[in-house]
């Protein structure tokens, strides 16, 4: 069983940066694939950016169209960690955040959230305007 645990969530101000960070539990983290999703109230979970693995634990990253830009996932194997650092923060960014792997590569699906079997608790991330 992988455990997923983030951090990092806040409140800050419109135009602020935030760096969100996802640990993991799991043995073999270098071949998962990591995602970030969001869900604001009100509203379905949705998409925000994966890290998906490939051969020779390379991996491939992909963005949701209203983070583009603002936004990078990263990760270091050496700390089991996934990272998300959020640059440019609007007031439609506030949303809860929550870290998905998936052992392996994710189908071209990455977006959606039946990709995933490990989520973790999720962490507040509030931006002012």
């Amino acid at each position: 069983q992988v455990q997923l645990v983030e951090s990092g969530g806040g409140l800050v101000q419109a135009g602020g940066f935030l760096r969100l960070s996802c640990a993991s539990s799991g043995r073999t983290f270098s071949r998962y694939s990591m995602a970030w999703f969001r869900q604001a109230p009100g509203k379905e979970r949705e998409f925000v950016a994966a890290h998906s693995w490939s051969a020779f634990n390379t991996y491939d990253a992909y963005y949701g169209d209203s983070v583009k830009g603002r936004f990078t996932i990263s990760r270091d194997n050496t700390k089991n960690t996934v990272y998300l650092q959020m640059n440019s923060l609007k007031p439609e960014d506030t949303a809860v955040y929550y870290c998905a792997a998936e052992d392996g590569r994710v189908s071209s699906y990455y977006y959606s959230p039946t990709s995933y079997d490990y989520w973790g608790q999720g962490t507040q991330v509030t931006v002012s305007s």
